[in-house]
């Protein structure tokens, strides 16, 4: 699949001495959405900030559908929408001025069609004439997107989109971002609600003290790196581990009364072996259940064992 943007070997330090950000390559594909995670000062920001042009990198690459961000940066900032994690906008202006002056900056001619589309698309329309500083938290927030989408960019940075906001307008987002998928844009999101990641994303990068430490289509990652738990709710309570079954890297909890099993996805037949041994040695449960690492485990097992 084309590569929209290409980012090799991108490097950041400060004065301070901070390393920001470590050789970092990654290509985007057209039309997906790729999740960037990792902890704060991990360098998520720092990231977005220089392919949108807002810092400048000590050395590297950066092509935005094809144009380099550094020679050809008004060509490659046309491609790029950027809604960032702060609400920077002009609190006095009306939603329709904020969001038509934003498609100006980018030598957009002028489409009111288009600008009507995009307020309706964010349930912004009836807001068109009210100034921002009017509006809830939620609906600055769908300015801001407004405003990243009003020059129709083929990339759309989503650092930290639903920050704050509540429950349905997270989901009223995801749908959003969905649908502009479907027409073919490009997306990269930063989050911390893994979930989102977990429901939406193509692929996930997960980036740590500057270096991009894994990137993955989403389902290899949870298949490589999940782990499945079987919990079995003993009969009687048990004091120790027979050693009969040392083989097994099980745990015992709740005092004793749930045996616990952890295994990878490629190790599902031995739960049968490990029934079948239990009864020989004449263990007994009253229930199990099973349950799958999440997204959110993975991202908190990479990032801890660095």
């Amino acid at each position: 699949m084309t590569a929209v943007l290409s980012i090799s070997n991108l490097t950041k330090s400060y004065a301070s001495g901070l390393q920001a950000l470590k050789g970092i390559d990654l290509e985007i594909r057209k039309g997906e959405i790729f999740a960037l995670l990792g902890p704060n000062g991990a360098g998520k920001t720092t990231l977005i900030n220089i392919v949108c042009g807002i810092v400048t990198p000590t050395s590297g690459k950066v092509l935005a559908d094809g144009h380099d961000i550094q020679r050809e940066y008004r060509a490659a900032r046309t491609k790029i929408g950027l809604v960032p994690q702060e609400l920077t906008t002009d609190t006095f202006e009306s939603v329709w001025a904020t969001v038509t002056f934003s498609r100006g900056l980018f030598g957009r001619a002028p489409n009111a069609a288009f600008c009507e589309k995009v307020l309706r698309d964010l349930s912004l329309w009836d807001k068109r004439k009210d100034k921002i500083v009017t509006l809830s938290g939620g609906m600055k927030r769908r300015v801001m997107i407004a405003k990243a989408l009003a020059h129709e960019p083929e990339i759309l940075f989503l650092d930290e989109p639903t920050a704050g906001v509540d429950v349905e307008l997270r989901r009223d987002m995801w749908n959003l971002v969905l649908g502009l998928r479907k027409n073919g844009v490009t997306i990269i999101l930063t989050t911390h609600y893994i979930d989102e990641a977990e429901e939406m994303a193509d692929r996930v990068g997960v980036i740590s003290k500057g270096e991009l430490i894994v990137v993955e289509e989403k389902t290899t990652l949870m298949k490589k790196l999940g782990k499945r738990q079987l919990t079995l709710h003993l009969q009687e309570r048990m004091a120790a581990l027979p050693s009969a079954l040392a083989d097994w890297p099980l745990e015992l909890k709740n005092e004793g009364t749930d045996l616990v099993y952890t295994f990878d996805a490629q190790q599902s037949e031995r739960i049968s072996n490990l029934l079948r041994k239990l009864t020989e040695l004449g263990i007994g449960f009253k229930d199990l259940n099973t349950r799958e690492s999440s997204l959110e485990d993975i991202f908190v097992s990479l990032v801890h064992t660095r």
